[in-house]
């Protein structure tokens, strides 16, 4: 538990990104989610996380979420999504907030981000007044507490931060495999907000579920210092570690997920000195294998002139780079283009990599997995 405005913030948040979906792979599993719902606020757990954009999401949330629990009982997150992707006008924008507040039915939300900002879209936020935005509808009651999440490298981080310290919190990508990355910046990013006294979300604490199952030689690392710990937990617990983290979102899938969060964040406990040590171990163990650093986010596909499952195409290469399975990734890659783009298909237009929060050199990726994988 920790303190933060003015409530108990327990550390653990429920990202509502990766619910899970039934037999067709689309159809959101309501009632495993409210199985899930039901786990996480017994255990003492408040906070969830959702946006705008997150298909079916607001819609679920309703159904598992708001219509089954008093209002007063969970913390609510939900985003505003400028981007041009999603909103071609200031005015399509602005109507995000009605919309996630239908969808919802939540009444307000408690945190409200601008969402994903990066140098890439900061000036769509500021052109089309969504800072100004907010911050009515924060007068308004419509939101309680106002922040952002981010993309990009510190000194972007820092500029806005400067520009706008009416920004009450950060929600950061932060993970001990991308701590010390060149392109996430994971750790400096995190200063940054620590020097401007923010307090940080955390989001892909196990990115995009990679550190849930990383390398033999990584998990032999944490499991000589640890038998009988989950893999996935030292990635929760490293962040959740840290001093200025405000609650660490786990985007769980399923019900096995969340008893296995919950059995060590129920009570947490900060690494300790021996532990640290052992995550140290294993993060450069991780930096030494090659492969693609996707969190499967899907953010590069909706604009797709070739409909390409790209998270699901790398998702496949990354089991032949990391573990060496060529059948296994074939068989992975051929379930991947059944009914959608084959890597080979992408004509290089490029929307993927302008949509990409990691800064992935995506259509460089692709060309590899289809020399591998066709």
């Amino acid at each position: 538990m920790n303190e933060f405005f003015g409530t108990t913030m327990p550390k653990l948040g429920f990202g509502l990104m990766r619910l899970p979906r039934l037999a067709d792979g689309t159809t959101i599993d309501v009632e495993q989610c409210e199985a899930m719902t039901d786990a996480f606020l017994d255990a003492g757990m408040r906070y969830f996380d959702t946006a705008y954009v997150y298909e079916g999401s607001e819609e679920a949330a309703k159904r598992f979420l708001v219509s089954r629990h008093p209002r007063e009982s969970f913390l609510l997150a939900d985003k505003i999504n400028a981007s041009p992707w999603t909103a071609k006008s200031a005015e399509e924008a602005k109507r995000e907030l009605a919309t996630s507040l239908e969808r919802t039915g939540a009444g307000y939300f408690d945190f409200y981000l601008l969402h994903a900002l990066s140098s890439r879209n900061v000036d769509y936020y500021e052109d089309y007044g969504i800072w100004d935005f907010v911050a009515k509808a924060k007068e308004q009651g419509l939101v309680r507490h106002v922040g952002f999440s981010f993309h990009d490298r510190p000194d972007v981080l820092d500029k806005i931060l400067t520009s706008h310290p009416e920004a009450e919190f950060v929600q950061l990508q932060l993970n001990y495999g991308d701590w010390e990355s060149p392109s996430v910046c994971s750790r400096e990013n995190y200063e940054v907000a620590v020097a401007h006294g923010k307090p940080v979300i955390v989001m892909e604490p196990v990115k995009g579920g990679l550190l849930a199952n990383p390398p033999q030689q990584v998990q032999d690392i944490l499991r000589a210092a640890n038998p009988s710990a989950s893999i996935a937990s030292w990635a929760v617990r490293f962040v959740a570690s840290l001093e200025n983290v405000m609650v660490v979102l786990s985007g769980m899938s399923n019900v096995a997920q969340m008893e296995d969060n919950l059995s060590y964040m129920r009570e947490f406990a900060p690494l300790s000195a021996a532990e640290r040590d052992a995550v140290a171990r294993a993060s450069r163990a991780l930096a030494a294998v090659e492969q693609v650093p996707c969190t499967g986010c899907h953010y590069c596909t909706g604009g797709c002139p070739q409909k390409i499952d790209i998270p699901s195409v790398f998702s496949a290469y990354n089991c032949y780079l990391v573990y060496g399975d060529l059948a296994g990734a074939k068989r992975n890659y051929q379930s991947a283009v059944s009914k959608r783009g084959k890597a080979s298909d992408c004509v290089r237009c490029l929307q993927c990599e302008s949509a990409c929060p990691q800064g992935i050199q995506i259509t460089s990726w692709l060309e590899k997995a289809a020399a591998v994988l066709e």
